[in-house]
Formats: C-alpha cells, sequence, structure tokens
C-alpha cells in the first residue's frame, strides 16, 4: 500500500521538483538584483524594485487566459511551455542589458510562473483523493519552495564570485532538466478527461457559494498578510526594532542578513512540516480544525511581532509565525483542492490563483503605507492579527455549521 502511494504521488513530486527548477532563478535575482543592478545594465534603484514585482502584475491578467488554455491543452504541454519560457527568462538575465529588455524577460517570467502555479495545483488535484490530498498539497509547496531556498543561497554565494550574468546562465542551464522529467512522468491526459472518468461525490458545505467565496477572500488576505506584508516589511520591522546591525550570541549581523536567514528557515522545514501538516489534515477530523488552530495561532505570534522585546524572544515568536504560516498556506490550498476536485477544476484553480496574486501585489503597497506613519507597524501588525482572529471565527461558525448539518442529514437518514 506504502509503495502503491509513493508512485501515485510520483507524478506531484516531479511536478514540484520541476517547478523548483526554475524557480532558482527567480528568487536568486531577490539577492542579488538589488546589489548588482548596474550588470544588468540598469541606471537606478527605482527599476529594480519594478522589475522585481513586475512578473505579480504580469500574472493577473494572465492567468485567466492560462486558465482558458489548459481547458483546452493537456497540463504536460502547459508545463513543458512554463518550463520553456521560464528557462529562456532566466538565460537572458546572463545576456539582456538594459531596463527594457529586462521588462520583456520578467514579464516572460511571471507567464511562466502562472502555467506552473495553476498546472501544479492541477496535477495536485489530478492525482490525490479525499484521504492523502492535504499530504499531497503539502509534499507540492514544500518541495517547490526549495528552489527559493537555492536560488537564494547559492545565488548569493556565486554572484560575488561569478557575477550575475554567468550565474543566471548557468541557473537557466539548470532549468531546462526539467523538460525530460515532465515527458517521462507525467501522462498527457486533461484533468476533464479523469473528471469524466471518476464521479465524485460532492459534500453540501462544498455546493455553497458562500462557502467557496469565503475560501476565495481567506486565500486573498492569507496571501496578503504572508507572501505580502509579512515578507516585505520584515527587514524593516528588524530594524525598527533593533537598529541596522543587531548583536546575536555575540556575533553582529546585518539586518538584511536576519531577515534572509528567518525567511529561508521556512523553506527549508516546508517539505517536511507542510507534508506532515497535510497528512494530519486528511484525517477523520478533517483540516478545519487544523486551519482554525493555524489562524488563531498566526493571530496572537502576528500581533506580537510589533512588540519590541529581546530579540532572542522576538526570533523565537517570528518562528513560530513562521510554522503557523506553514499551517496556513498547505491548508488553504488542501482545501482549495476540495473544491476544485468537485468541480471545472482548471477555472476555480485559476480564479483561486488570481486572487492570491491580488492579495500579494497588494500587500507590500499596503505594508509601506502604513508604516509610514508614527506608530505605524503597531497599527499594521495587529490590525493583520485582528484579521487572521477574525478569519478564525469565521472557520470556526462554518465548521459548527457543518457538524449541525451533517447530525441533521444523518437524523434523517
Amino acid at each position: 500500500m506504502g509503495e502503491k502511494m509513493k508512485n501515485v504521488h510520483l507524478p506531484i513530486k516531479i511536478v514540484s521538483i520541476v517547478t523548483a527548477l526554475s524557480l532558482v532563478g527567480d528568487s536568486m535575482l531577490y539577492i542579488t538584483l538589488p546589489i548588482f543592478w548596474k550588470e544588468a545594465g540598469l541606471s537606478s534603484l527605482w527599476q529594480v524594485g519594478f522589475l522585481l514585482s513586475i512578473n505579480r502584475f504580469v500574472r493577473l491578467p494572465a492567468n485567466p487566459l492560462i486558465g482558458w488554455l489548459y481547458n483546452r491543452i493537456s497540463l504536460k504541454s502547459g508545463l513543458i511551455f512554463a518550463i520553456i519560457i521560464g528557462s529562456i527568462s532566466t538565460l537572458g538575465y546572463g545576456v539582456v542589458k538594459g531596463f527594457l529588455g529586462w521588462i520583456i524577460l520578467r514579464s516572460l517570467w511571471g507567464i511562466a510562473w502562472s502555467f506552473f502555479r495553476i498546472g501544479g495545483l492541477a496535477v495536485v488535484v489530478q492525482y490525490s483523493n479525499d484521504h492523502d490530498r492535504g499530504k499531497a498539497m503539502g509534499l507540492y509547496n514544500g518541495l517547490y519552495r526549495t528552489g527559493s531556498l537555492v536560488g537564494m543561497l547559492i545565488g548569493g554565494i556565486l554572484a560575488p564570485i561569478l557575477g550575475l550574468h554567468v550565474v543566471s546562465i548557468i541557473f537557466g542551464i539548470f532549468s531546462f532538466m526539467g523538460l525530460p522529467l515532465i515527458y517521462k512522468y507525467l501522462q498527457t491526459k486533461s484533468l476533464e478527461s479523469r473528471k469524466k472518468q471518476h464521479k465524485i461525490n460532492i459534500r453540501s458545505s462544498y455546493q455553497s457559494k458562500s462557502y467557496i467565496a469565503i475560501l476565495v477572500i481567506s486565500s486573498f488576505f492569507i496571501t496578503m498578510f504572508i507572501q505580502g506584508i509579512f515578507t516585505s516589511t520584515l527587514s524593516s520591522l528588524i530594524e525598527h526594532h533593533y537598529g541596522k546591525s543587531i548583536q546575536l550570541a555575540g556575533v553582529i549581523i546585518s539586518v538584511t542578513a536576519l531577515s534572509g536567514v528567518l525567511q529561508s528557515i521556512r523553506w527549508v522545514w516546508e517539505p517536511f512540516l507542510g507534508s506532515r501538516i497535510g497528512e494530519w489534515s486528511d484525517g477523520p477530523k478533517g483540516r478545519k480544525p487544523l486551519f482554525i488552530g493555524s489562524l488563531l495561532l498566526a493571530a496572537v505570534s502576528y500581533g506580537f511581532l510589533s512588540i519590541q522585546i529581546t530579540i532572542t524572544s522576538w526570533i523565537f515568536i517570528t518562528l513560530i509565525f513562521m510554522v503557523s504560516a506553514t499551517g496556513i498556506t498547505t491548508l488553504i490550498d488542501a482545501l482549495a483542492g476540495d473544491i476544485a476536485k468537485s468541480f471545472n477544476a482548471v477555472s476555480f484553480l485559476t480564479l483561486y490563483s488570481v486572487v492570491q496574486d491580488i492579495g500579494a501585489a497588494l500587500g507590500p503597497f499596503i505594508g509601506y503605507f502604513f508604516i509610514g506613519f508614527k506608530s505605524g507597524f503597531l497599527y499594521l501588525y495587529f490590525g493583520v492579527a485582528s484579521i487572521f482572529l477574525f478569519l478564525a471565527l469565521i472557520w470556526f461558525f462554518l465548521q459548527s455549521k457543518q457538524k449541525v448539518s451533517f447530525k441533521t442529514e444523518t437524523l434523517e437518514q
């Protein structure tokens, strides 16, 4: 049984690894481009910020078009296209100079990531069932995010030695390795053909439009708070509390170094913890109790981040929040996968991805708007904590309502 399960999840692992290979080049830029921007032919630092964010804005109009394409082509074809244009964009970082050329390359990467994201989620839906979808989603998220870890760490080490251009070409060639993996291990049949072969018994809660709306809105806020606000303001928050240089265990480190290390730690544990949390959610109690618990943990820890305490205690609370973030992102994706399995998967996952991209794009803007005010960090982080708490209460109400509905249906039968 265990061996069979491993074989069932093999396509999910392959797609995760292929996505990670392509993600290496993008993640490397977040460390290297702010330092080596002149080598890229840029004339100002504002161009760096623009280039690092434009790929997200490109995804907003691209997602619906790519979702439409996925309803007409196989997942395999879409992912092959993603690998090709993703690799070309990374290779381009090593060849192209100038702002306009880099706009085109970053836009290409935005399109590639839309193919990866919608296609990857659809593969998880296709190769999982109600009893292992949480574990599969945690495995997928954890594995592909190792690409960010490798890109930032290896890119940060190699770029000062070899230069941005050489590292980009190496990573671009590296990402092409995903092509033979996809050719060999992913079947060509579309999600729709599988859906016709497998009629699903849809639970009443998934038939509710209000339930779907709550899940989509929750994903918007979760992405905004974790990928948008937390990721973009963490360095500024550390500097606000402790200054530009921090003494930790007798060693003086910079704000950016501490921020980078803290966020990298999450990518180290994601493949293991995400998969384990997903597996727990596949159990008899379901995903919602774990999801509610993760939201409550996030609410408490996020609020405390805005309070200046000893640096050791603050780092501990930050790690607690990041553990809760792993749980929240794994479980919201698994809950979305449950819905996608019951409906037109690609159409729903397209909507889900669009809403998340809007949240991720708005997060940095909202974060830096608030921290410009006096006591801005306090208002921002406690405000986010309050919304996390509100989301937990909404999902607690949904869970209670589902239990009552289930008991009523059982009595009627």
